[in-house]
Formats: structure tokens, sequence, C-alpha cells
């Protein structure tokens, strides 16, 4: 099964950066051309994290886990264009976020 959705509620799984335990939050995510993203205002995140040190990651939709690397996206316009995707014509589609992507393995 992939996932078709463009937007959704995803459980995100990363390896904790310090401990090495699972860590897990739901988190709204976009699918965009192949790639699951996830973004957030401040680089706070204990997931962004996270998924940076530790960028091996899973992906919990609809009781199917989904593995996959994640990576900090670093153009610009990209991210623009995921909080434009993840906010639909909400003001807060205009702030700046912090956006990974991740590419599932498939099999």
């Amino acid at each position: 099964m992939d996932i078709k959705e463009r937007l959704f509620r995803a459980i995100l799984i990363t390896k904790g950066r310090t401990t090495g335990r699972q860590h897990a939050v739901m988190l709204r995510a976009v699918n965009h051309n192949g790639k699951i993203y996830f973004s957030r205002h401040m680089p706070d995140g204990d997931w962004l994290k996270n998924a940076i040190k530790n960028p091996e990651v899973q992906i919990e939709y609809k009781d199917t886990v989904f593995a996959g690397i994640a990576e900090l996206v670093t153009d610009e316009k990209l991210s623009e264009k995921i909080s434009e995707l993840k906010y639909p014509g909400e003001e807060r589609a205009k702030e700046r976020r912090v956006t990974i992507q991740v590419t599932l393995d498939h099999p």
C-alpha cells in the first residue's frame, strides 16, 4: 500500500538522539512528488532533532508502518510549497518553517 492522500495525519517514529529509544508523535504530513514531508515553525522539536541525527524513520498510517530516510529540506521554495499544501488558505502557510522530507523504502 502506498499513501495516496495529499494531506494527512500520521505518526512519525524516530530514534531518540540520546536515549536510542523510539519516539512517536502524531503530525500533519504532506505527500508531494513521491515524498512525505513534516514541518514545524521552530527547529526545537525532539522529533525534528531526532530525524536529523538518526535519519532512519518510520511513518505509521492507517495501521501500516512505512520505513524511510529523512533529510532536512534546504530548498526554501520547496519548504514554502510544503507549507502551502499543509495549511491551504491559512495565514500560517506564509510562515517560515523547518521541513524534513522522508523518502519511503519500497520493497
